[in-house]
C-alpha cells in the first residue's frame, strides 16, 4: 500500500485529489495539509511513501517545505511531486535541484495523476513530458557550467558517461539499450552505478546534471560525441 500526504491551500483541490487516489486499491490517502509548516509537520509524523506537494502556498511554500522534508541526512525522506497551477514555474526548478522527484501540472488527467504516484513510489523519476525538459533547459542555458558539477561527472567510466548522456537526455533504459545496442539488464546496472557514483536521487536529478555541466544542451544530439 502506497501512503500519500495530499498538500494544497485550496480545500477542495485536496479534496479533489484524495478522492481520485483514494479509489485506487493501492493507494491510501495518510493526510492532508494546506501549508508548508502543516506538511512538514505531518510527513515527520505520518512518515507517507509520496507527498503531493502545491508550489505557491501560505505559511510556508511547497519549495521550502520540499527542502526541509528532502534535506541531507532525512532517514525517512518521501518522494515529492510538486503540483503547480502554470507550465513555468521558477519555484519548480528550484525544488528539483532540492530533491523533488518531478512535477505535475494541476490539470493532469486522473490517470496520470494515478500512474505518477506508482511511479516515484516504487523508485522512478517523474517527467512530465509537457513541461520539465523545457523548464530546466529555459532555466540552465542561460547558466555557465558548473565546475564542480562537471567534476563529479569525469568519474564515470566511457560506457557510464555515454549511457548517463542517454539519460540526461530523458532516454528510457529500454531507449538507452536500443541506441547502445547493449542488453536493458546491463542499462539498468550502469544506471544504478552512475546514480550512485554522482550521488543522485534519481533520474531527474541526472537530467538537471546534464543540463548544468554543459554536458547536453538544448537541441542537442543524444548521442555522445
Amino acid at each position: 500500500m502506497i501512503r500519500i500526504l495530499v498538500v494544497d491551500d485550496q480545500p477542495m483541490i485536496r479534496a479533489g485529489i484524495s478522492a481520485i487516489l483514494a479509489a485506487q486499491p493501492d493507494l491510501t490517502i495518510a493526510g492532508e495539509a494546506a501549508d508548508g509548516v502543516e506538511a512538514v509537520r505531518l510527513a515527520r509524523r505520518l512518515t507517507p511513501d509520496v507527498v503531493l506537494m502545491d508550489v505557491r502556498m501560505p505559511e510556508k511554500n511547497g519549495l521550502d517545505a520540499a527542502r526541509e522534508l528532502l534535506a541531507p541526512g532525512v532517514v525517512t525522506a518521501p518522494k515529492v511531486i510538486m503540483l503547480t497551477t502554470f507550465d513555468i514555474d521558477d519555484y519548480v526548478y528550484d525544488a528539483l535541484r532540492a530533491g523533488a522527484s518531478g512535477f505535475l501540472l494541476k490539470d493532469v488527467p486522473p490517470a496520470d495523476l494515478i500512474a505518477a504516484v506508482r511511479t516515484v513510489a516504487s523508485g522512478e523519476a517523474l517527467l512530465d513530458p509537457r513541461v520539465t525538459r523545457r523548464l530546466i533547459e529555459n532555466f540552465v542555458q542561460a547558466q555557465p557550467a558548473a565546475p564542480a558539477s562537471t567534476a563529479r561527472v569525469e568519474q564515470l567510466t566511457e560506457r557510464e558517461r555515454e549511457v548517463f548522456l542517454l539519460m540526461a537526455r530523458g532516454l528510457s533504459n529500454g531507449e538507452i539499450s536500443d541506441t547502445l545496442f547493449i542488453a536493458e539488464q546491463t542499462t539498468k546496472a550502469h544506471v544504478s552505478r552512475i546514480l550512485a557514483k554522482l550521488q543522485l536521487r534519481d533520474r531527474v536529478h541526472a537530467v538537471v546534471l546534464g543540463y548544468e555541466t554543459g554536458l547536453v544542451r538544448p537541441g542537442s544530439n543524444p548521442l555522445p560525441q
